[in-house]
């Protein structure tokens, strides 16, 4: 097995090695300090599905199964009136709306609600500017992470939010840096093959009231409210939706909501698009 040479893209050398998932631990070890430390910084499920994608597999390797347990179910909606049956607006971020204020802007409200439209769409896998900063940064690659992994689903502050599918609460807590979630729900649930989860995140502190960690939930049933700033982590009101197949190494109740272009294919088995769930029509995607 030959080390990792040190470099400024550790996740491109990683996927050219050639090693197995399983020898994760062995290449850091045989790698030059200062690159060990580097990787061992690094989220380590992430690294291990970086492995599997360069030598030909599935990065996640129950990611297909449940994509098509997914496309067999029927979701209930997130929101009611259900978005699908409703008027939207996608919110694109590059320029697509040159008067659009940034999300993160407070006079993004009032540019929103001068539309008229129930429901504000952020869409999944948008490369975005504003994550161009140092808070998306790695020590492992001098790439941001950019793409999108959720839909954002943007309404009133306090407009409940159901469950699309029957699961348990896996994690209840509050993100409180600046420009993360804010207050964050993620569900595990159950498929033919393996566990996989839901994210919402930017809710509002009614959360708590709602519901406890462990507790079994139904699908329909309301779970959240969309917070108001600051509560949600300091964003116009809306409800980042994400799926995961796999919760890698991430263990305290947060999970990336961003992802390499680069390491495109990878992010999208560990957070396939959340449409497999929301059933959004391609228009809520595109401007008129």
């Amino acid at each position: 097995m030959h080390p990792i040479p040190d470099q400024p893209d550790l996740y491109a050398a990683l996927r050219r090695s050639g090693a197995a998932p399983e020898d994760l631990p062995t290449l850091i070890a045989a790698s030059p300090p200062h690159v060990a430390t580097r990787l061992r910084a690094a989220d380590q499920g992430l690294l291990r599905a970086i492995l599997r994608a360069g030598l030909g597999q599935p990065a996640i390797p129950s990611a297909p199964r449940i994509i098509t347990h997914l496309r067999a179910l029927t979701p209930e909606p997130l929101f009611r009136p259900d978005v699908a049956n409703s008027r939207t607006l996608a919110l694109l971020t590059n320029d697509e709306h040159p008067d659009m204020p940034p999300f993160s802007d407070r006079n993004f409200d009032a540019w929103f609600a001068a539309k008229d439209v129930p429901y504000g769409i952020g869409t999944y896998g948008e490369d975005r500017s504003v994550y161009r900063t140092a808070q998306f940064a790695d020590a492992i690659s001098p790439e941001r992470r950019t793409r999108h992994l959720g839909i954002d689903v943007f309404a009133p502050a306090g407009s409940p939010v159901h469950a699309p599918l029957a699961g348990r609460v896996l994690h209840l807590t509050y993100n409180a840096d600046p420009l993360d979630y804010g207050h964050t729900l993620i569900v595990e649930h159950q498929s033919d093959c393996a566990p996989f989860y839901t994210l919402y995140g930017h809710l509002a502190a009614t959360l708590p009231s709602l519901l406890q960690p462990g507790a079994q939930v139904a699908a329909g049933q309301h779970i959240a409210d969309l917070g108001d700033w600051p509560e949600n982590g300091g964003w116009a009101p809306h409800v980042h939706f994400q799926i995961m197949t796999d919760m890698l190494d991430q263990a305290n109740g947060n999970f990336y909501g961003v992802g390499h272009s680069s390491l495109w294919d990878v992010w999208q088995a560990i957070c396939p698009d959340p449409n497999l769930i929301m059933r959004l029509p391609a228009t809520a995607f595109t401007l008129p």
